[in-house]
């Protein structure tokens, strides 16, 4: 069935007429392109306005999935989809064009930006994602045509982003087919072989599912429900998952296909439970009430392992007609049975998460952090613990009592001093269990958060919560902080702040970082949020927009200081500047490189490019006491892939007094974390006494100076 045959099957007749006007503009805006394929480009957006169709959106939805690449891809403009179709086309075309630009795999301080773009356009319309995953699966469709390091590339951020995503909304039709072409380009090997042995594996048990069936076909007759019972395969990336995580073989992982039972009401789902319980032996640990508790995606159903008496095992789901529509369709259910009402407090339950997210900070492509935060949240286990009066709380695995306050709300977090689990007081960075009541104990006057709190923490909003506590109560020292690294990253760099941050150079800055204010910018760089140097790079940059930025012979770029610093063969007062590539500080050895026309280039005596200078020009050079600006030092820190490492290297910089300019962290091929950082300190023996109290934590491996 083509989709204009899906068109005409599903909308009324003035709805085909939108549908079809939107079709045969696109068709013609995308003639003569090509996708990698070699196919017309015009398949992809009838791919996805297809997908749309099967899931049941609305006209606007499905017309803008037509359209959703002519504003980037050919000719068209806002204008003329606005003139012809419609503000709300038009805003939802513009919506999923602005999450096409999106590029996943930049610079870590762009990458919140990105991610807060998506659950911007998800806070204006839901529908601006669901047209993005649907874009995105009929692309992981066709993913074979591209290069391995694309394919690696995309997957990579299918299984990060839009899988979970399309979980958590509830389309598990999206979600399961976009997790098993993910590990299709993931993990082939893994793929293949489950694709082999699976359907061997299916095939040898179809009778035996033939007999579950008919058995509770059989329990369904006898008890006069009208009902329905099929088998289902479980999809491959769960088994995947399933083996992987709890170091199981296929052949013992018993429950490769769930029977499913789809009856009329709950009381009849907890009815044939019983009986089914009656007729075969249910697995302890292996139930689970889902009708009760539902899935933070509101999902429901009742989930039972048993055992034949002939000792096989197998997985039965129990629910209702409308909670399969809405495990099946999840979101999209609001559409396709619009007309049954009691889907409205579900859509509202499942759109409160987002809104969650985007109360996390006022500004949330300020960090790393926030994008640490958000993947944490869409977690797909979850621990249901109880507040003392019998609510559900849903937390990420291994939460804690202050992950419970902070979901309760904010300022019970804030105010928390204690925690009751059971009714046993307990510390605050117990792990908590499933099933645990949890009481928090507050105190009105108590002091706030501590920032201990970052280090145990597991929920994404937790961590939020806590920052934006101290980026709002520390605001102040926050300004103060930031103007001072600013001033003396500006000097070390010969600059002076004044010079550099003007009315015309904030304003660009602002268009790109979203800052309001002056204050609010020092604040957040005070605060951490921003890089130093992501500040001071775009402020040179523009204040250097007419003037080539000066370079020493080996091309490594070099900074302005004061030339009183360092004597250069006995001589003071020359022009000096300090080579970027080895960042020499006092107290280390430094060779002088006699530049033309740019005075002395200092280098570290063991950097690595004095070997490719000309020795002719190189002159002994010695610090002088003559000090008054801060130096930057490289340091690398290896350490155990734990959360809180990060928090310890912060707070020991701290306690030193010490300004860090930049952190980045990455963990590597040992599955070990590591961070590069760069710290302001006015003399060389800072450095080592910072190395020695980092060393002093288990966790960390080896930290030591690097040359960049």
């Amino acid at each position: 069935m083509t989709v204009l045959d899906k068109i005409h099957n599903n909308y009324t007749g003035e709805e085909q007429a939108l549908l079809l006007s939107a079709y045969n503009y696109a068709e013609e805006m995308h003639r003569g392109q090509k996708r990698a394929s070699g196919e017309p480009y015009f398949t992809h957006p009838c791919a996805v306005a297809e997908i749309l169709i099967d899931l049941g959106l609305d006209v606007p939805t499905v017309a803008a999935a037509f359209l959703h690449d002519v504003i980037e891809d050919t000719p068209a403009t806002a204008d003329d989809i606005r003139s012809r179709f419609g503000i709300e086309i038009l805003t939802l075309v513009d919506g999923v064009t602005k999450l096409d630009k999106i590029n996943y795999h930049t610079h870590e301080e762009e990458d919140a930006e990105n991610f807060r773009k998506i659950f911007v356009a998800m806070a204006d319309d839901v529908r601006v994602i669901i047209i993005k995953l649907a874009d995105r699966l009929h692309n992981m469709r066709s993913l074979n045509y591209l290069s391995n390091e694309r394919q690696q590339r995309i997957a990579k951020e299918t299984i990060e982003v839009f899988a979970p995503i399309a979980g958590r909304l509830g389309i598990s039709q999206i979600k399961c087919e976009l997790e098993d072409l993910c590990l299709k380009y993931l993990d082939p090997e893994a793929y293949e072989f489950l694709v082999t042995n699976i359907h061997q594996e299916l095939n040898e048990r179809q009778e035996f599912v033939e007999f579950v069936v008919n058995e509770i076909k059989e329990i369904l007759k006898e008890s006069n429900i009208e009902g329905e019972v099929l088998g289902r395969p479980k999809h491959f990336y769960s088994i995947y998952r399933k083996m992987k995580n709890q170091g199981k073989t296929l052949d013992q992982i018993y429950d490769l296909t769930a029977v499913r039972v789809i009856v009329d009401t709950v009381e009849e789902c907890y009815e044939v439970l019983g009986k089914i319980h009656k007729q075969w032996k249910p697995v302890p640990g292996r139930f689970k009430d889902y009708i009760a508790t539902p899935k933070r995606n509101m999902y429901q159903s009742l989930h039972t392992t048993v055992v034949t008496n002939f000792g096989q095992f197998f997985e039965i789901q129990i629910r209702t007609v409308e909670m399969h529509k809405m495990a099946e369709y999840g979101i999209a259910a609001h559409w396709k049975y619009k007309e049954q009402k009691t889907t409205e407090t579900n859509f509202d339950a499942r759109l409160s998460w987002i809104r969650d997210v985007m109360n996390w900070e006022g500004s949330v492509d300020e960090s790393k952090d926030f994008v640490d935060s958000l993947k944490t949240d869409l977690y797909d286990e979850e621990l249901l613990v109880f507040t003392p009066k019998g609510k559900v709380i849903s937390l990420p695995p291994e939460a804690t009592p202050v992950d419970f306050a902070y979901a309760i709300h904010s300022e019970v977090g804030n105010k928390c001093v204690g925690a009751k689990v059971n009714g046993k007081i307990v510390p605050l960075n117990s792990t908590l269990q499933t099933g645990d009541i949890v009481e928090i104990l507050t105190q009105s006057n108590g002091k706030g958060p501590s920032w201990d709190w970052l280090k145990f923490v597991k929920s994404g909003s937790a961590r939020q919560k806590i920052r934006q506590f101290f980026k709002r109560e520390m605001k102040e020292d926050n300004v103060k902080t930031g103007r001072s690294m600013l001033e003396a990253e500006a000097k070390r760099r010969g600059y002076a702040l004044s010079e550099l941050l003007t009315e015309s150079s904030f304003k660009k800055l602002s268009s790109k970082l979203v800052f309001s204010s002056v204050d609010e910018m020092m604040a957040s760089v005070g605060y951490g949020a921003v890089g130093v140097n992501q500040i001071i790079f775009k402020l040179i940059d523009y204040y250097k927009k007419d003037t080539p930025q000066s370079a020493d012979v080996t091309g490594k770029s070099i900074s302005r200081t004061a030339s009183g610093s360092v004597t250069v063969n006995g001589e003071s007062g020359l022009l000096v500047r300090f080579a970027q590539c080895c960042n020499p500080v006092p107290g280390d050895e430094i060779v002088g490189f006699v530049s033309r026309g740019r005075g002395v280039i200092v280098h570290r005596k063991d950097c690595a490019n004095i070997s490719e200078l000309d020795r002719a020009r190189l002159q002994p050079a010695q610090w002088t006491g003559d000090i008054n600006s801060g130096f930057i030092a490289g340091i690398k820190v290896i350490a155990e892939d734990d959360s809180g490492v990060a928090a310890v290297i912060v707070a020991e910089i701290a306690e030193m007094h010490l300004s860090m300019t930049n952190i980045v962290g990455r963990v590597n091929r040992e599955k070990q974390a590591e961070f590069d950082i760069k710290v302001t300190l006015n003399r060389r023996s800072d450095i080592d006494l910072l190395l020695n109290r980092l060393k002093k934590d288990k966790r960390i491996i080896e930290a030591y100076r690097t040359s960049n």
